[in-house]
């Protein structure tokens, strides 16, 4: 497999941890999208593919959390495990 930037064979798999965030003002009151995928890294340019999952995409897609997705809404987390969607800080105590 080689890079989609450079064509480099020097790519690496990571594990990664990323915060997806709606653009400009209005964003601010949209839901934070997080994302936790196997990350592909080129060595020799940086380039970096990952896929949204189905039910983030569906965030992403609509502004609005999903059940079962991993979101940050306006600032803070949301309490809603009730109904399966789970807040960005849950278990980081």
């Amino acid at each position: 497999m080689t890079c989609k930037g450079c064509h480099s064979d020097r790519q690496r798999m990571f594990n990664g941890e990323i915060a997806i965030h709606f653009r400009g003002l209005e964003g601010l009151d949209q839901p934070i999208v997080w994302v936790f995928q196997e990350t592909v890294v080129c060595l020799h340019c940086g380039f970096t593919e990952f896929t949204v999952p189905k039910r983030e995409l569906q965030v992403l897609e609509t502004g609005s959390p999903v059940e079962g997705a991993v979101v940050l809404s306006r600032g803070r987390p949301q309490p809603q495990e009730k109904s399966g969607t789970k807040s960005a800080s849950a278990g980081m105590n």
